[in-house]
């Protein structure tokens, strides 16, 4: 799955902004759907018709990735910005950004590196800018309300793999293999990959609307509890399994739709872990709050160093989610 995972951590795609990521992944899934199609919000969503005896099923992962907005240029040519979703400043010093058009540029900081690292306060967004390396505003190639991203390259280390936009190329990455090996079901699938997911689900809430689903199931990323002393102590591990989620901030998984992802894994032996997320949510929660209502669940891909230029995740727990999601899909919904 490596050979979908870097090109889609690759893509430039930052929350409004997923036109090639959502381009890339509708060349792959065309030839697997029944119907394809992309809604005035810009979710793709493909269709793969069942049986007639099952359920209407809403697979969701999002697209887009957190990344920076520029607000003012200075008559210097350096750049003040805001965020798009929530970006930790404290991984910003010295980061490389990427914008659409192929400009890099460096985030730095009034004073120099010396006033964060002496500094007992984060300072505030004001005193953030991007250096492109211009001289002047003149003729600069951005300029305000040019978006960009956090620029690194995709890093291979074998059984695991480091790039940013992890969360969530990973669940697209997952929706696209599940797609492709998924023989036959019982249920009429949907698999949404939403926009602006990281700005409020505002895709997911849409797509859902539109699609009226019984069962919603996100494929998102989640934090791990394996790294020293965590803030917020979880029982997720990297390389234990995809993580069958119980509840995060936004949404408190239905019984039904957990209890029957568990039972697929089990009969098909596919190591798993329960997720309690202390903080974040996913699509979930706009799937769940769709007109009214739907039964909703997510499965989830541990991930190491989350919102950072370098995300981690480990392969196979990206090959069982795949296997999980399958295994669910081709089961009959429990009486």
């Amino acid at each position: 799955m490596k050979e979908l995972l870097q090109p889609l951590c690759d893509a430039f795609g930052p929350a409004g902004f997923e036109d090639e990521v959502r381009e890339l992944i509708r060349e792959w899934i065309e030839p697997h759907c029944d119907e394809v199609r992309i809604d005035t919000m810009g979710n793709l969503v493909g269709l793969r018709r069942g049986n007639g005896k099952g359920r209407r099923i809403m697979l969701a992962a999002h697209m887009d990735e957190i990344g920076l907005i520029i607000t003012q240029v200075e008559d210097s040519g350096l750049l003040r910005f805001s965020q798009i979703g929530v970006v930790p400043l404290k991984t910003l010093l010295g980061m490389r950004v990427r914008f659409a058009n192929g400009t890099l540029g460096v985030i730095s900081l009034e004073g120099g590196a010396e006033v964060e690292i002496l500094s007992r306060e984060l300072p505030d967004m004001g005193k953030w800018f991007v250096d492109v390396g211009a001289r002047e505003r003149e003729g600069l190639p951005v300029g305000v309300g040019d978006v960009a991203t956090l620029f690194r390259p995709f890093a291979d280390l074998g059984e695991r793999v480091v790039a940013g936009g992890l969360d969530d190329r990973a669940g697209c990455a997952v929706l696209v293999e599940t797609l492709r090996r998924l023989e036959s079901s019982p249920h009429d699938i949907y698999f949404a990959f939403t926009v602006q997911e990281e700005v409020g689900s505002r895709g997911a809430t849409t797509a859902a609307y539109m699609i009226e689903p019984d069962i919603g199931i996100a494929v998102d990323v989640t934090s791990t509890g394996d790294t020293p002393r965590p803030k917020q102590p979880m029982a997720v591990r990297l390389g234990a399994g995809p993580a069958i989620k119980v509840a995060d901030r936004g949404l408190i998984s239905h019984p039904r739709v957990r209890e029957a992802l568990v039972q697929a894994a089990e009969a098909e032996q596919i190591p798993y872990q329960l997720e309690v997320l202390p903080l974040g949510s996913t699509d979930a929660q706009a799937m769940q709050r769709a007109r009214g209502g739907v039964l909703a669940g997510a499965v989830s891909v541990p991930c190491r160093y989350i919102h950072t230029p370098g995300e981690m995740i480990d392969m196979h727990d990206l090959e069982g989610a795949v296997r999980l999601l399958t295994a669910f899909l081709a089961r009959p919904w429990p009486a």
